[in-house]
């Protein structure tokens, strides 16, 4: 079975939920990473949850399912960068930023089986 190398870009702290803002496959996604460590933006790899984000349109804000996945991505790139939630807001903070890790794998190419047992252990 072929392995597809995807990424996906969330950005968080000028909306009220986190936004996918950039979705990529094989090349595109190498390149988001790479474009993404360059800038300082925290990469992460979970398989199932890009199964789930991988569902979602550019600009479209996760669903509320996914908030708590999420917030532990978040909690770990807050403690990463020493800030602290609301920080993002106030542009005196250091490390303050809206930038949210990728997230990236290589996922089977039957989406629809990764998402499903995804969504069984979230």
């Amino acid at each position: 079975m072929k392995l597809v190398k995807k990424a996906i870009a969330l950005e968080y702290g000028k909306n009220r939920a986190p936004v996918v803002t950039a979705k990529g496959e094989e090349e595109a996604a190498l390149e988001m990473i790479a474009q993404a460590r360059e800038y300082g933006v925290y990469v992460t790899e979970d398989p199932k949850l890009l199964a789930l984000l991988s569902r979602l349109k550019v600009d479209q804000e996760i669903p509320p399912e996914l908030f708590t996945a999420v917030s532990v991505i978040l909690s770990w790139v807050y403690w990463l960068k020493g800030m602290r939630p609301g920080d993002e807001q106030n542009p005196s903070t250091p490390s303050a930023g809206t930038d949210m890790p990728q997230t990236s794998s290589e996922e089977m190419t039957d989406a629809e089986t990764a998402a499903d047992s995804a969504q069984a252990s979230l």
